[in-house]
């Protein structure tokens, strides 16, 4: 199991928060997404560009790193 860290900007609020983490739990390859205002740490196999790509998708206007 490999850990992937990922940086956001522009979240603001709580549910920002679980929207991405919903997101990200639901992809497979993803063990475990411990998701804050500022970033998140995913455990798992799912690759950096599909974890971005789910974030993305959202269309919550923020940046990811």
């Amino acid at each position: 199991m490999a850990q992937q860290s990922l940086t956001f900007q522009g979240v603001k609020t709580v549910d920002q928060v679980n929207k991405i983490t919903t997101a990200l739990m639901m992809l497979e390859g993803v063990d475990s997404a411990e998701v804050g205002r500022h970033g998140a740490d995913v455990d798992g196999r799912a690759k950096r560009e599909t974890l971005i790509n789910a974030i993305e998708k959202l269309k919550l206007g923020i940046k990811v790193f």
